[in-house]
């Protein structure tokens, strides 16, 4: 940890959950049993209150139900040069309508498979269908940061393959996270219990993305060397500094470190921002510094990349040094080390 009692750095990441409220019945997160009331999430003029950053990621639940989602956004890019909405791709006419006012909007559409497989996993029939017709709508109106999201568990690793093969011949992003547990989920029975064969799949990924032309792939290729590692129970990369450079806002304006939090382990609030309006004074609190030092001494060794993106930014030196060697090695035609 980089902090002192003399310098706490401003934040370069934000995380606003603007609603507990979800349409879709996922099978690895329980949020859609635990959802927000409208008046209880956090509103337009309280989001206000929060700090300029560099990034700031909307999601939920289905960020999508909340109706003053356009005034949310447009908040938000007051904030930070780059927002991004995470979603289910549900309400597919909600999307087009506010990506034709925000044209620089980012959008992730979540897809746990192909089309079987994401409708079984994610709770609804017709998912699928509805995250792909929104993405090649969105690409269509040149809307450019667009791209799938997946959340890997125990036997979706292999459709993760062929999505990562859909994003590229379509041009679009490809993100990638593995189940974890957490208060924010509601979960706490996600266990990966075939971990060779996802591990494996993992690493085929890996493979072909530093095969990929752009830098961004190889540090992508990084990432998921770090979910490798987080499945084989193994300590994390980078440490974590969630609470230090990022922040995650919940529906009712309380601030916490990042979403990974489980009782089990420990669970503590920095701050309330409908409580304490200014921001900053909650940040430099000693209740925060408290959650920063609990952040440090944290056993769960998470990979999300809510809290690992940002670390990968400011200690480039690993994933840069590793992503290097291991294209080197993939224009060499041998697999690439996976380790830091």
């Amino acid at each position: 940890m980089t902090e002192n009692k003399f310098f706490i750095p401003a934040p370069t990441d934000m995380c606003i959950i603007v609603t507990y409220r979800c349409p879709m019945r996922c099978s690895m997160c329980n949020i859609w049993n635990y959802p927000t009331g409208k008046a209880q999430e956090i509103t337009p003029e309280e989001i206000k209150r929060l700090p300029n950053v560099k990034f700031i990621n909307i999601t939920g639940g289905e960020p999508f139900v909340r109706e003053d989602l356009n005034e949310i956004v447009k908040i938000c890019f007051t904030k930070a040069p780059r927002v991004v909405i995470s979603t289910s791709g549900w309400y597919e006419e909600r999307i087009i309508e506010l990506a034709e006012k925000f044209p620089r909007i980012g959008i992730r559409i979540s897809m746990e498979g192909l089309s079987e497989k994401n409708d079984e996993l994610r709770g609804k029939k017709g998912g699928f269908d509805k995250g792909l017709r929104t993405l090649l709508t969105l690409k269509d109106m040149k809307i450019k940061d667009i791209g799938f999201g997946c959340t890997v568990s125990n036997n979706n690793s292999a459709d993760m393959l062929a999505l990562y093969r859909l994003s590229n011949a379509l041009g679009m992003e490809f993100a990638t996270a593995a189940f974890h547990n957490s208060y924010y989920f509601h979960k706490y029975d996600n266990r990966i219990t075939n971990k060779d064969e996802v591990c494996g799949n993992f690493e085929k990924l890996v493979n072909l993305q530093l095969k990929e032309h752009h830098p961004k792939s190889w540090f992508r290729a990084y990432f998921n060397m770090g979910l490798i590692n987080y499945i084989e129970g193994n300590k994390r990369l980078l440490p974590c500094e969630a609470g230090l450079v990022n922040f995650f806002v919940d529906p009712c304006g309380d601030i916490y470190p990042c979403n990974g939090l489980e009782e089990t382990y420990w669970m503590e609030k920095m701050g309330n921002i409908r409580e304490t309006p200014d921001f900053q004074n909650i940040w430099h609190s000693e209740q925060a510094r408290k959650v920063r030092e609990m952040v440090h001494k944290c056993p769960k060794n998470c990979w999300m990349v809510g809290t690992a993106s940002p670390v990968m930014k400011k200690y480039i030196r690993n994933p840069l040094l590793w992503a290097l060697k291991n294209k080197i090695r993939s224009l060499s035609g041998k697999p690439p080390i996976l380790n830091k």
